[in-house]
Parts: structure tokens; C-alpha cells; sequence
């Protein structure tokens, strides 16, 4: 076994053991709490679609909700553009002591804020700006504190070292699920839905201040000061990591070869198996909870595990698997958890086939303000799908009629909410979920398994991205290609899967998007990426 090199100070002394242990602490559990904040919104979005968006139609509320989280996301590479540019100018620690107060104040913003029948459109404009500035902040955070850790690691344990920041989003995300569901066991429905909700969103000012203090007592990289000293900085971070062959290639090559599937299978795994349990498949959501935050607890080890493991085999073969036994098997998974959580509604869809015969059926992505799913055939869509978790054909459409249904032998003309909730009786729909019937053992299995996908894709990937980068300009770096995989191609994962699945009226047809993303990640890795574990990182 080779032994590790440690990390060595700006005035050349060694960095103990208990002080590696110190940053990875103080470093992690900030970034915790960082997470906590911003999947608080997205593990509520499908309960937010009512409280913050215009009541009608239920597709339409939940894909506004959705696009409202989406924007979180979507705005996290210009976070990583400007707080990477001020951590390679000014420092590490600086920089994220700031992303760390503006994520604290605008969760705990989004605890106070009026709901839509008392602000109207107000609600959803004050919540997405909320949203865009924890984007903001979390396009900073990340990268600040993977890179701060990697530059107090040995040199030959950065994989091990930077995979204790890896498991602080699944904690963070498991921290929301038990906040969440602590309130919503403890209160009435109607409690939870009046004020109950803004509970977990408020205690962010605790987390804020205790966050803050321990990071005051964090010393800078020693690997930055050291650069700084020997005046090798970069003047022009932007220019030199964007601009500037061959680092540019390299910004490219790192999001299409490693972060976009990285970000597809982390959002698959964890967040969209949350909705599919919840939306699809009629779970409730405190067993939800306790299920994907089982298997959050039981697979969080295995983050550690594959990044000591990367230090001996290698980062990117690791994530390159991941992603590519995450597409092969992502179909199959997802089955699986219909016919171990609801199989009265997967025996229902086998011996029933529905199909839909319309012309004036629309994609719908971003739903914007005073536009809702109207048409007749969107309103059949929305019944089926997301009301009640059916998948069906789409056929052409029949000369004369906006929409004919078929569900089993019975046909329905046009849109009457009323006959359709009747046929389903008639032909046997299960209304209502058979608690026992639930396979949760199964379950738990499948959701550990595609957790599992999620620790070998991200446990290595921050060791990686900062071994790729020179010292220089490896904050903005590693940020910009990190956030455009977690945050566009990962974070728009359940908005696009849920249009998706809307538009072809099959439940199983959203994950057709992840698959795909994982697959090209497959291609790009093993051709045009290097393995970067033996790799300096000083100046």
C-alpha cells in the first residue's frame, strides 16, 4: 500500500492528522447545512404546487413548482462564475463564509413568505427569486469547500478526504426528509398545510449561526496562500479557465464526461424516485420519507468507501460505472418499485389498456402566469397521469372530437371529470393505495440500489474535478462544470421527466432523459477523459 504524502502549511510545516480532520468537519458540516437549506424546497415542491401557484389543474401547479425548483438550478453555474472568480482572487474560506449567509437568509426568507390566495402572483415571484439566490449561493458553496479540503489532504488521499464533502448533499437532503416528516407526523394535515410547513424552513437561522462560528475558526489553504506567496496567481480567473486553450477543453470535457451523468444519476436516484413513489405511485408521504431516507442512511457509507477506493483504482472508472449500471438498469429498478409499492395499480394498467385520441395535446415545460393546461386533452392527460399514476397510448385524433378516451371497452367523448372518475371505478382502478400489500423490504432494496449508483458517481467526483484544474483557477474551474451537470442537466431532471411523462402518458417515460445524459457521460468519459488520481495540485 503506498503511503500517503501530507499536506504541507505556507511556512512549510506538515498539516496534522487532527487538523485534517478539523477542516473536513468544520468544511463539511457547513455544507450540510448548505444542502438542508436548499432540498428543503425541493423535497416539498409537489406539497408547494398548492400553496404557492394558481389551483385548477394539477399538472400545471406541479410543473410550476418543479420549474421553481428547476431555477434554483439553473442558476448555480453563474453562483460558481462569481463566487469561483472570488475564491481564486481572495481565497477559499472568504468565499464561502459569504455563500453560507446568503444561503442561511433566503431559506429562512421562504419560512415567512405569504401564500398565493393572500399575495397572488406575488407568491411564486418572491419564492423563485428565493430559489435563484440559493442557486446562487450553492454555485459557490460547493467548489469552495471540495477545494479547500483537497488542499489540506495527502497527496494520495484526496479521493478519501473530498468524499466526506460528498456525503454531506445526501445528508443534507436526509436531514430535510426527517425535519419534514418529524413536523408532518407530529401535525394534523391541516396544521402542516396552514403553518406547519415553514417550521423546518425557519430553523436555518440556527443552522446559519452555528455554521458561521465554525468557520470563523478555519484557517486559509495552505496550497492558496502558498501560491499567493510565490505570486503565481491568477489576475483573470474567468478569462484563463474559459478562454484559454487547453483549460477550456478541459471545463467541456469535464461536464460532458463526468458531471452531467454524475448529476442525472444523483437526481434519478434520490429526488425523482421520491416523486415517482409520491406522485405516480400514490405512496404516502411519511412512509416516502422513511423509505428513501433508509436507504439514504444505508448507502451514505459507500460515499466514503469509493472515494478511499478511487485513491487506489482510479476516479474515473469509477464514476464511468456508476453511470453506465444506473442506464442499464433504471427501467427495470422503477418497475420494480411499482409492482413491490402499488401492484394493484400495475395489475390495473396490464389488464386495462387506455388509450387517448387528440389533436390539441401540448408539451409544457415552464408554465407561465395566467396559462394553464386547458385544452381538453390536457385535461385528460392530467387525470390520468398525475392524478392517477395510469400510463395509455396516444392515437391520432377522431374527426370531430377534441378528445376519445378508451379505458378498457368503455369510450368517453370529450372532458368530464365526473364520467371519467366513473369508468375507472367500473373497470376496478384501485382508488386508493393497498397499505398491505406494500413490499417495503423490496422496496427499501431497489432505492438502496439506486442510491448506491449515486455514492459510486459522486463519491470521487470532487477529487477529480480539483485534480483536473491548476491551482490558479481551480475554483471557477471545477465550479462551472460541476453546477452546469448537477444544476441544469440533474436539477431540470424532474421537470423534464414529468413533461415527459404528461406528454406520452407513460409513467415509466421520464426516465428515458436520464438514461440518454448517462450514456453520452459513458462515450465522452471513455474517450477524450484521463485518469487524474497521481496528479499535482499545488502551483
Amino acid at each position: 500500500m503506498t503511503t500517503a504524502s501530507p499536506a504541507v502549511t505556507a511556512d512549510g510545516r506538515l498539516v496534522s492528522p487532527s487538523e485534517e480532520r478539523k477542516v473536513i468537519f468544520a468544511s463539511s458540516l457547513g455544507t450540510v447545512f448548505e444542502w438542508y437549506d436548499f432540498y428543503l424546497y425541493a423535497t416539498l415542491a409537489p406539497f408547494f404546487a398548492a400553496l404557492f401557484f394558481p389551483k385548477g389543474n394539477d399538472t400545471a401547479a406541479l410543473l410550476a413548482a418543479f420549474a421553481t425548483y428547476a431555477a434554483g438550478f439553473l442558476v448555480r453555474p453563474f453562483g460558481a462564475i462569481f463566487f469561483g472568480r472570488l475564491g481564486d482572487l481572495v481565497g477559499r474560506k472568504h468565499t464561502f463564509m459569504i455563500t453560507i449567509v446568503v444561503m442561511g437568509a433566503s431559506t429562512c426568507a421562504v419560512g415567512l413568505m405569504p401564500k398565493y390566495e393572500t399575495i397572488g402572483i406575488l407568491a411564486p415571484i418572491i419564492l423563485v427569486t428565493l430559489r435563484l439566490l440559493q442557486g446562487l449561493a450553492l454555485g459557490g458553496e460547493y467548489g469552495g469547500a471540495a477545494t479547500y479540503v483537497a488542499e489540506h489532504a495527502p497527496n494520495n488521499q484526496r479521493g478519501y478526504a473530498t468524499s466526506w464533502i460528498q456525503t454531506t448533499a445526501t445528508i443534507g437532503f436526509f436531514l430535510s426528509l426527517f425535519v419534514i416528516g418529524a413536523c408532518r407526523y407530529l401535525m394534523t394535515p391541516e396544521t402542516f398545510t396552514d403553518w406547519g410547513w415553514r417550521l423546518p424552513f425557519l430553523v436555518s437561522i440556527v443552522l446559519l449561526i452555528f455554521s458561521i462560528y465554525i468557520r470563523l475558526k478555519l484557517e486559509e489553504s495552505p496550497v492558496f496562500v502558498r501560491m499567493k506567496a510565490q505570486g503565481k496567481g491568477s489576475k483573470s480567473p474567468l478569462r484563463d479557465s474559459f478562454l484559454r486553450y487547453p483549460n477550456n477543453k478541459l471545463v467541456l470535457l469535464a461536464l460532458l464526461g463526468a458531471t452531467a451523468g454524475q448529476g442525472v444519476v444523483w437526481y434519478t436516484g434520490q429526488f425523482y424516485a421520491l416523486f415517482f413513489l409520491t406522485i405516480f405511485l400514490k405512496l404516502g408521504y411519511l412512509p416516502a420519507y422513511a423509505l428513501v431516507g433508509i436507504s439514504l442512511l444505508a448507502a451514505t457509507p459507500f460515499f466514503v468507501i469509493f472515494g478511499k477506493l478511487s485513491d487506489r483504482i482510479g476516479r474515473l472508472k469509477i464514476i464511468l460505472a456508476g453511470c453506465l449500471l444506473a442506464a442499464l438498469t433504471y427501467f427495470p429498478l422503477f418497475h420494480g418499485l411499482t409492482h413491490f409499492i402499488n401492484p394493484a395499480l400495475e395489475e390495473y394498467n396490464a389488464k386495462t389498456p387506455i388509450t387517448v385520441a387528440a389533436t390539441d395535446c401540448n408539451f409544457h415545460v415552464f408554465i407561465i402566469a395566467g396559462k394553464t393546461h386547458n385544452s381538453d386533452c390536457d385535461k385528460v392527460k392530467d387525470f390520468l397521469t398525475t392524478k392517477s399514476g395510469l400510463s395509455f397510448q396516444s392515437l391520432p385524433a377522431v374527426a370531430g372530437q377534441t378528445v376519445v378516451t378508451r379505458i378498457g371497452s368503455l369510450e368517453l367523448n370529450g372532458w368530464d371529470e365526473a364520467k371519467y372518475k366513473d369508468a375507472l371505478k367500473q373497470t376496478g382502478y384501485p382508488a386508493t393505495i393497498d397499505n398491505t400489500r406494500i413490499n417495503y423490504f423490496m422496496a427499501f432494496v431497489i432505492l438502496f440500489v439506486m442510491v448506491l449508483y449515486v455514492t459510486m458517481v459522486y463519491g470521487p467526483i470532487a477529487a477529480f474535478l480539483v485534480e483536473l484544474f491548476p491551482t490558479q483557477i481551480r475554483y471557477t474551474s471545477m465550479s462551472l462544470p460541476y453546477h452546469l451537470g448537477n444544476g441544469w442537466f440533474g436539477g431540470m431532471l424532474p421537470l423534464l421527466a414529468t413533461a415527459m411523462v404528461a406528454k406520452a402518458g407513460n409513467i415509466y417515460y421520464g426516465l428515458w432523459y436520464p438514461i440518454v445524459v448517462a450514456l453520452l457521460t459513458v462515450v465522452v468519459g471513455i474517450i477524450f477523459l484521463r485518469e487524474t488520481k497521481d496528479h499535482s495540485i499545488e502551483a
